[in-house]
């Protein structure tokens, strides 16, 4: 069954709590970001090991496994991301489209062992390039296709918040 693809602009996390998550972009630095990253990518490897890993809960949601494949696969693009604002000036971010990503590399058939050794490789990797970021980086920018303006600062808050929030959406339905 076809998930709908998501539509929300999740850029507001920056500045306001997920009133579903509880994450508070407002209380994040940038040098929390790595300890983040690196708490809740521990936390998956649990989560691909669930007997109902590759149960989606409803026609709307994906299952543990799909979300592990597409936290795994925000590290790598978030990692990618503060390399192209730190190695040139204001560029503009290749589009990508997580829902289509989910069906062409079709999440629900991989393998949950091989998906939890990427997802902590691809974590501590992004976790490690955000916190090599020199002081004087934090504020150079990148644009996201639709425009949305990011600092190295502020793209680190609305990563940090994705894998957080998958979290919380596996744990509250087991």
């Amino acid at each position: 069954m076809a998930i709908e693809p998501e539509t929300k602009n999740w850029t507001w996390v920056i500045t306001a709590t997920c009133p579903e998550c509880g994450f508070d972009g407002r209380a994040v630095s940038v040098r929390d970001v790595p300890g983040i990253i690196t708490e809740n990518t521990a936390a998956w490897p649990a989560v691909l090991e669930r007997e109902d890993v590759r149960v989606r809960p409803d026609d709307h949601t994906w299952s543990p496994l799909e979300y592990a494949a597409h936290v795994r696969d925000v590290h790598r693009k978030m990692t990618e991301r503060l390399a192209l604002v730190l190695e040139q000036d204001e560029p503009t971010f290749p589009n990508w489209d997580q829902d289509a990503t989910a069906v062409e590399d079709d999440y629900a058939a991989q393998d949950p062992a091989t998906v939890a050794h990427e997802l902590v490789d691809a974590g501590r990797r992004a976790a490690e390039a955000f916190a090599a970021v020199r002081d004087a980086d934090l504020d150079r920018t990148g644009l996201r296709s639709d425009g949305s303006a990011f600092t190295v600062a502020t793209l680190a808050t609305y990563f940090a918040h994705d894998p957080v929030h998958h979290l919380w959406d596996v744990r509250r339905r087991s």
